[in-house]
């Protein structure tokens, strides 16, 4: 059964710094690419960043690129989102995903609330 469990999220000041964390289970993690998603109220959910499994190459949204930062550890089947010098536009709700040609599993989510 395949399981995605995001954690970390919660209330930062602006400027300050969040790490997010998505454990995964029941895929092959370490030749799977992952993403980072997010959906703040009334908007449509959006790509934030993405990793892929063989070479861990790293893209990321304009908004966030330079300050988000996804990495994964292959011996533990966790993913990463270091999100630093966080914006109130940064609030949302925050998702792991899987799948080589979009998603194929989502995450629960995680809130993330950036105060001005």
């Amino acid at each position: 059964q395949v399981q995605l469990a995001e954690s970390g999220g919660g209330l930062v000041q602006t400027g300050g710094s969040l790490r997010l964390s998505c454990d995964v289970f029941g895929i092959m993690f370490d030749i799977t690419t992952m993403d980072w998603y997010r959906q703040a109220p009334g908007k449509e959910r959006e790509l934030v960043a993405r990793i892929t499994g063989r070479g861990s190459t790293a893209t990321y949204a304009d908004s966030v690129r330079g300050r988000f930062t996804i990495s994964r550890d292959n011996t533990k089947n966790i993913i990463y989102l270091q999100m630093n010098s966080v914006k109130p536009g940064d609030s949302a709700v925050y998702y792991c995903a899987a799948g080589d040609y979009g998603p194929d599993y989502w995450g629960q989510g995680t809130q993330v609330t950036v105060s001005s």
